[in-house]
């Protein structure tokens, strides 16, 4: 097993969850849940990788609030 497989969760990726989510919602989520994962699984445990989960989650978030605006302004 690698060092990055066999090290603690970053505690960022639980906010990439999607089961919770409607379908066509899911549908946004899920790539970036599963980029995440492997992103964590694949670079070293430092700053710049809590760094780039974070900009990740806020791009995720920004897709699924996308789906959810009721009008542009």
């Amino acid at each position: 097993m690698s060092e990055q497989a066999s090290r603690t969760r970053s505690y960022l990726l639980q906010f990439f969850g999607y089961n919770h989510l409607p379908a066509h919602l899911q549908a946004v989520s899920k790539p970036f849940g599963d980029l995440a994962e492997k992103m964590w699984l694949d670079l070293p445990g430092n700053a710049e990788t809590t760094t780039m989960l974070r900009k990740l989650l806020e791009a995720k978030d920004c897709a699924v609030r996308s789906l959810l605006l009721k009008s542009d302004f």
